[in-house]
């Protein structure tokens, strides 16, 4: 398994918020976290590789965001919030190395924090950085390599893995309150502890997961499932309105 990361940006003060409210940024202890959670990537056997920092990009850091790879191609996004969209062509650069590239064009907008995918199926968050043009390039891009994409209404979240991610080829885990429970009946689905808002998001690496540290409660509920939890203090990293799927884009070494 492959890990692309990005370094923190110096003026990650200055990122885009929409649900969270601002509050002072310790850059320095941001970088720290990151590194730690790269450690962590490589420790669950990632080989991780970083792109260029973007010093001037505040949110570049959530490289997530900027590209959607399969098995089969990279498709660099056009992201939502417009001062992002000078992160996605280093990512390409890097990523032609491993994939065939595509890309989505104007007037369409995805963010790959918006995208969720659990074997061939795709799910898509309609969320105001993705729109259908958005999702409907990525339907055919996708189309061609035999993945269904299907469009997810979400609310008072930024992205749809805000609201609910992967924590095995059977398994979701969902924040009820932000996207419907029913869409991903096919799935076992395992809801939050209601007291931990955003602790939907977690990164499946393996046969186990990567979420903040600050969600106790909820990895609790993960463990009972028999799921091993890697539990990582990304608070700087929240606060920015991230968390831990935007801090990477993985995929398989092939």
């Amino acid at each position: 398994m492959i890990a692309i990361t990005r370094e923190v940006s110096p003026s990650l003060v200055d990122c885009e918020l929409s649900y969270v409210a601002r509050s002072p940024i310790d850059v320095g202890l941001a970088k720290a976290q990151h590194g730690a959670y790269r450690d962590t990537l490589a420790r669950l056997g990632c080989r991780v590789v970083a792109l260029p920092t973007l010093a001037d990009m505040p949110d570049a850091v959530f490289v997530e965001d900027v590209a959607i790879v399969t098995d089969e191609v990279a498709v660099i996004t056009r992201t939502g919030a417009v001062s992002r969209r000078g992160e996605g062509a280093s990512a390409a650069e890097v990523l032609r190395g491993y994939r065939p590239i595509r890309t989505i064009e104007a007037p369409g907008t995805i963010d790959g924090g918006d995208v969720l995918r659990i074997g061939r199926r795709v799910f898509v968050g309609e969320s105001a950085r993705t729109n259908a043009e958005g999702t409907a390039q990525l339907r055919t891009i996708l189309g061609w390599f035999g993945y269904t994409v299907e469009s997810v209404p979400i609310r008072e979240c930024l992205h749809l893995k805000s609201a609910v991610t992967q924590l095995d080829d059977t398994r979701v885990l969902v924040q009820p309150a932000w996207v419907d429970p029913a869409v991903f009946s096919d799935y076992r689905v395992i809801e939050i502890d209601p007291s931990e808002e955003h602790a939907a998001n977690v990164v499946r690496v393996g046969a186990a997961v990567i979420s903040p540290a600050c969600f106790p409660l909820t990895h609790a509920r993960i463990r009972a499932e028999g799921i091993d939890v890697v539990a990582v203090d990304v608070s700087e990293i929240q606060r920015a309105e991230g968390a831990v799927t935007c801090c990477s884009i993985l995929m398989r070494d092939s």
